[in-house]
């Protein structure tokens, strides 16, 4: 069993300094916490999770499922009939959880992103998008749709907001008390704020350190947390949704939500190949990276094809590693390129994970 004080930590450890960052860390084995350490920061203090946020409302998708609210192979508009224009009638919930609905982007990235914190304008400029690719056809990563499109699925099948649903049904449950969709402005004092070098790295700067962002509700973006509460929900999945006595999924809704749905197939929105599921990306070899010019996921070279999370814009990450029995959550503040933070993440997660064999 590892301890903090085992040099392969000591190397994660000496990375995360390296890189200079405001961190926070937190490795769970079998059910226990061995490492939860801060750099530069409080333990309690939140950071902006970025996509690393969209597992939990993919999550809720999965439990109204199981609980026979809604079946994943429904049609979206058979529970919201205004999505059906533009050619999306056929448009499933499951093709939304895998990346394949054809909706990667609704007016492109930046007017996406500059109306992101206006629920009604977001989901309605999705009711008239018509999809870029055949829905069903490809893996196009959904940036923020993802989130819309399944938030306000849950909405009308749950008859109550996004993140009452969320807090309800899976953060209260499961005691992760700081986490939150939309930082509560009594929170604010708590934020990590983002910061980047480069001018995309300034521009998201800029815009996600507003308080209207920080505090909006973007599922597929805008979850504030601690390193500590994302590595218990991970926990909780490894033990087949249960945590402390208090179950919130089934196992078997877990295998569903993470098995894959995407192998070596290359992804139309981000031009690398990637192992999705129906709601995270998965550990194991991507085929074809080094002709793309990619190298290993942010899990790292040595992740399990079992291995499932989230990463956040390469600032975030969460995941877990069912054939060991780890659950790792490695938050920062960092905005750096693709391939630099890419690099940076994978070598995180090996030098943990070396550990193990």
């Amino acid at each position: 069993m590892p301890s903090p004080g085992d040099e392969e930590f000591r190397k994660a450890r000496h990375l995360i300094r390296e890189r200079g960052s405001p961190a926070q860390l937190c490795v769970a084995v079998r059910g226990r916490i061995v490492v939860n350490e801060s750099f530069g920061c409080r333990p309690d203090s939140l950071f902006f999770l970025f996509s690393a946020s969209k597992p939990f409302v993919a999550l809720l998708v999965h439990l109204l499922a199981e609980r026979g609210q809604l079946a994943l192979d429904d049609r979206v508009a058979a529970h919201w009939p205004e999505f059906a224009e533009g050619g999306k009638q056929d448009i499933t919930i499951r093709q939304v959880l895998q990346h394949r609905s054809g909706l990667p982007v609704v007016r492109g990235f930046a007017l996406d992103a500059l109306m992101m914190t206006d629920w009604a304008a977001s989901v309605r400029a999705l009711e008239v998008a018509s999809p870029s690719f055949p829905p069903g056809s490809v893996p196009a990563y959904h940036v923020l749709s993802y989130g819309f499109i399944l938030g306000e699925l849950v909405q009308r099948v749950a008859g109550a907001p996004v993140r009452d649903v969320l807090q309800a049904e899976l953060l209260g449950p499961l005691g992760l008390r700081d986490s939150y969709l939309g930082l509560p402005a009594g929170q604010w004092r708590r934020h990590v704020p983002i910061g980047g070098r480069g001018p995309a790295e300034l521009a998201t700067q800029l815009m996600i350190n507003r308080q209207a962002v920080r505090q909006a509700v973007i599922p597929a973006a805008s979850v504030s947390s601690t390193a500590y509460d994302l590595a218990r929900l991970y926990q909780a999945l490894l033990a087949g949704g249960e945590l402390d006595g208090v179950r919130v999924l089934r196992p078997e809704t877990i295998r569903q939500a993470t098995s894959p749905s995407s192998d070596g197939e290359v992804d139309r929105y981000l031009k690398l190949p990637v192992r999705w599921s129906e709601g995270f990306q998965l550990g194991g070899e991507r085929a074809g990276h080094t002709r793309l010019g990619g190298g290993p996921g942010p899990m790292g070279a040595l992740a399990s094809r079992t291995t499932f999370g989230h990463n956040g814009s390469y600032v975030c990450l969460g995941w877990a590693d069912p054939e060991r029995g780890v659950a790792v959550a490695y938050l920062t503040a960092c905005l750096v390129s693709r391939s630099a933070g890419a690099r940076h993440m994978a070598a995180v997660s090996d030098a943990i994970l070396s550990e193990f064999g």
